[in-house]
């Protein structure tokens, strides 16, 4: 199963009043508590990650490995949406990428975008939204994992 995953507003959240720190990387510092339910999905399930991210060609796939590695989220496996040379928001993005590379629905998307809201219904009800200013929480990293075992079952 794909878990697509923003960063801004999803692992670091969009707080104007406070700079995020740079990490010795060159990349932002994740939220601990947003690191900590990332993980309780990655240990309780088996996602591949997808990063939908504006920055996900700023650093090559291995270099995203390590950022997470630096971050304390251990992945095995990273992947990103095409390059965004059109300019399109995120819905477009994600469209494009499910109608040209995928038949089936077993996938989530974890994202602040707005713009998601304006998916087709089979596909926004594989959206969970963060609140771009807190981020990733416990509470919604158990929303990502009651939608992954329900699509289990009904891939099964």
């Amino acid at each position: 199963m794909f878990l697509l995953l923003d960063i801004d507003g999803v692992m670091v959240p969009a707080n104007s009043w406070r700079k995020p720190e740079i990490l010795a990387d060159g990349f932002v510092e994740f939220n601990p508590k947003a690191v900590k339910a990332l993980n309780k999905i990655l240990h309780h399930h088996n996602f591949e990650i997808v990063l939908t991210t504006s920055h996900k060609f700023k650093y090559s796939l291995n270099q995203w490995l390590d950022i997470f590695k630096t971050r304390n989220i251990s992945l095995s496996k990273i992947d990103r949406l095409p390059d965004n040379t059109d300019l399109v928001n995120r819905k477009s993005e994600i469209l494009n990428w499910f109608n040209s590379h995928f038949n089936n629905e077993d996938f989530i998307i974890l994202d602040d975008d707005k713009s998601l809201n304006d998916l087709p219904q089979s596909l926004k009800q594989r959206l969970i939204q963060t609140s771009a200013s807190v981020g990733l929480t416990d509470y919604l990293a158990d929303e990502v994992l009651e939608l992954a075992e329900k699509s289990q079952s009904e891939f099964a």
